[in-house]
């Protein structure tokens, strides 16, 4: 199976913008659960990506809400990293 697709949909601005949006959220808004950050940071990654292209289209809306979500796994994996922590581990 190719997953090359995949790269044509990945905005490296909404990865980072997500990333940062959803370090805040976790860090500083404790009322707001964890399960939620990941809907957070797609519906504000489909914004920025149809803010991006200029253009409202499903493109744009998958794209961003695809970058937004991706940076909830960077987030995982650096956290990981700098913690020491192997995946699978609690």
């Amino acid at each position: 199976m190719d997953l090359n697709f995949i790269s044509e949909y990945y905005m490296p601005m909404v990865l980072t913008a997500s990333f940062i949006i959803g370090y805040v959220i976790k860090k500083s808004l404790d009322f707001i659960p964890n399960k939620y950050i990941p809907l957070i940071l797609a519906v504000c990654g489909a914004f920025m990506g149809c803010i991006l292209n200029k253009q409202i289209n499903l493109e744009s809306i998958i794209s961003g809400a695809f970058s937004g979500l991706a940076s909830t796994g960077l987030h995982q994996t650096f956290t990981r990293l700098v913690e020491g922590e192997k995946y699978g581990e609690l």
